[in-house]
């Protein structure tokens, strides 16, 4: 008499083997592929870094486009003029001392 049983058949070890390969995978692919969890966290890491330096960027920008129109045709700053006369070229009056 044949015992039944006692001896798990090939095809349902294969079929377990092939559902923990693919569930492996799958578990694998949701926490390092390309739109795993990890990557998500870096993206939105590197979306902060590039908003904190757009912004300051645009404070940069907006920081040079006041000083360029203080030094416009339109309007002439002469103060800030004059700073920039001293820092680029040098310039020291005759009646001044300069310590460095």
């Amino acid at each position: 008499m044949k015992k039944h049983g006692t001896h798990p058949s090939l095809g349902g070890l294969l079929y377990m083997a092939v559902a923990l390969l693919l569930s492996g995978y799958f578990a694998f692919a949701a926490v390092q592929g390309d739109y795993g969890v990890l990557r998500q966290v870096q993206i939105r890491a590197e979306a902060e870094t590039l908003t904190l330096e757009r912004d300051r960027l645009a404070e940069e920008m907006l920081r040079m486009s006041n000083l360029t129109t203080r030094l416009s045709d339109r309007y002439l700053d002469l103060d800030l003029l004059d700073e920039q006369v001293r820092d680029v070229l040098g310039y020291v009056r005759a009646d001044e001392v300069v310590i460095r």
